[in-house]
């Protein structure tokens, strides 16, 4: 997956869709992706590790982050915000690596009219039932934030025509494949333009 130009890669997908799933899968079998730790305010779950998953910071730190310009894009997610490092990402680019950013549509657009040179790639459940049967399976969330995150999930979805290219998670080992290719430059059937695959997405959002 090599390539002359370090390039910036922006993940994003509603909650449940599989997506850090997918990035961690991604990152696993190409150790030389750099993959940018998001600041977020929210509390750290029982399988996570700070500056591993995120890094875990208070509401004023967070707040002075901003101020500051240190925060390439944020925003607020479920009463929590969440923020992408800019010294970071610019420091793995400058060093000649390509960056994987998994952040939300919001973020996405951030990143875009800073960085308009980043391929953007939005990831998609297979069905909204699958969509459901995901997030009642995490079993960490209280059912009422598991419906709030079912009614976003929906405005998120219609956010995929901002994206270069749109993968469908419905096979893990496929959709890391998919992945690959947008990756290598060869995500042809994957592109938002791509007519098969936007009736696909259209049998999806409906």
């Amino acid at each position: 997956m090599s390539d002359a130009q370090a390039r910036l890669f922006v993940i994003a997908a509603p909650s449940g869709a599989g997506k850090t799933t997918l990035v961690h899968a991604l990152v696993t079998r190409h150790p030389e992706l750099r993959f940018s730790i998001s600041y977020t305010t929210r509390s750290k779950r029982r399988n996570e590790a700070d500056g591993v998953d995120y890094r875990f910071v208070g509401p004023d730190e967070f707040v002075a982050l901003r101020n500051d310009g240190a925060l390439l894009e944020y925003a607020e997610v479920f009463d929590n915000h969440y923020g992408t490092s800019r010294a970071q990402v610019e420091g793995h680019l400058e060093a000649g690596h390509h960056v994987v950013l998994e952040i939300d549509w919001q973020g996405a657009r951030q990143v875009r009219e800073s960085m308009p040179e980043c391929v953007t790639i939005f990831i998609l459940p297979p069905s909204h039932d699958e969509l459901v049967r995901r997030l009642r399976d995490r079993r960490t969330d209280s059912e009422d934030i598991i419906d709030r995150r079912l009614r976003d999930a929906v405005g998120d979805m219609s956010h995929w025509r901002e994206f270069d290219y749109v993968v469908i998670n419905d096979d893990l080992d496929k959709a890391v494949a998919d992945l690959e290719a947008v990756l290598a430059g060869q995500g042809e059937n994957h592109a938002t333009d791509n007519r098969a695959l936007r009736h696909a997405i259209a049998a999806i959002v409906s």
